[in-house]
């Protein structure tokens, strides 16, 4: 596969039509970060989101429902929502059966350290849909089909135990357009997304013939949409909020929680479940770069991360063979 160019600023490749570079080597995107910076909105305070936690709190069976992956940054959110923000907290985590056992294992530590109620749900629900893609050698983006399922299925959870709001680990670099999220931080309409949502728009539209997939969404709007008819519901993130930096806020839950990095990651650092390592893999084949590329490159220009410390976080350095052993879980 061809090298591509990567922004001189950030690190999105030229990849046409979404995102192309200047003459300089500066992606489109960067170039507009420059002349919106004038016009954006203030930072996030802690106390906008203090605020909207009083709106709720005790008025429900519980103040939150948090979404935890057994990575740093949901297990951070976790920390917070409880030590910080004193929320009557209930965990939740989804296995789709390919999250790993140093994830759950980060999980299971965290909700006993901090006594707070958990619900785990496994389904292999979605493993017929995974397959169909890597058959049809779709470039829709694995990642996204999941987004769309996770977060219905967390919206159900959080109306199933009377949550008024769901709380991730989104950083700033996942943060969408609004203050106060109402659907899933990977928004597929963003201008670096469009070729990707397309495609995986195509790919669930051909869906509907199959009967267990018949009435699965066929975007993530539609998906929010259909939740937030069933219950309205804020998800948000205390990390748009707050200034800690992750290397402040991982020595807390080291300490606190005994949270641990995983032994395999991509992007260096995060955890993420096995079947990212193939969906990074294919969209990195199909469109050059992947939705950390998007995230990354968010934190480069708003200052939180730079270049370089990007570069090396985005290394694809994983064992081939481990992409093989999760095809062959999905097409036995």
């Amino acid at each position: 596969m061809t090298e591509r160019r990567l922004c001189a600023r950030c690190v999105l490749p030229d990849s046409p039509p979404d995102i192309t570079l200047d003459s300089e080597g500066v992606c489109r995107l960067c170039r507009e970060h420059e002349k919106q910076k004038s016009r954006d909105r203030p930072p996030l305070l802690e106390t906008d989101f203090t605020k909207i936690l009083e709106q709720h709190r005790g008025k429900h069976e519980f103040d939150c429902l948090v979404m935890c992956s057994g990575g740093k940054d949901s297990t951070a959110a976790l920390y917070y929502a409880v030590k910080r923000y004193k929320l009557n907290v209930l965990a939740f985590t989804f296995d789709h059966g390919f999250e790993t056992e140093d994830a759950m294992a980060n999980v299971r530590k965290a909700v006993a350290k901090l006594d707070v109620p958990f619900v785990t749900y496994r389904s292999t629900f979605m493993h017929g849909m995974f397959a169909r893609l890597l058959q049809q050698d779709s470039p829709a983006v694995i990642c996204h089909v999941c987004a769309i399922w996770y977060m219905g299925l967390t919206y159900r959870m959080a109306e199933r135990f009377d949550a008024p709001i769901i709380i991730a680990g989104w950083t700033k670099g996942q943060m969408g357009a609004q203050p106060v999220m109402s659907k899933c931080a990977c928004s597929t309409s963003a201008p670096e997304y469009a070729s990707m949502g397309r495609a995986t728009k195509e790919f669930l539209a051909g869906l509907k013939n199959d009967p267990r997939y018949k009435d699965f969404p066929p975007s993530m709007e539609e998906a929010m949409a259909r939740a937030q008819k069933r219950r309205k519901c804020l998800v948000l993130s205390p990390h748009w909020f707050l200034p800690y930096s992750a290397e402040e806020y991982v020595e807390v839950i080291r300490k606190e929680l005994v949270w641990e990095p995983p032994r395999l990651s991509y992007p260096w650092g995060t955890t993420n479940c096995l079947l990212n390592f193939l969906s990074v893999q294919r969209s990195i084949e199909k469109f050059g770069y992947t939705h950390y590329h998007v995230e990354m490159s968010r934190l480069i220009r708003e200052g939180y991360m730079t270049r370089q410390e990007a570069l090396d976080a985005l290394k694809a350095d994983f064992d081939p063979s481990l992409l093989d052993r999760i095809r062959k879980e999905l097409n036995p």
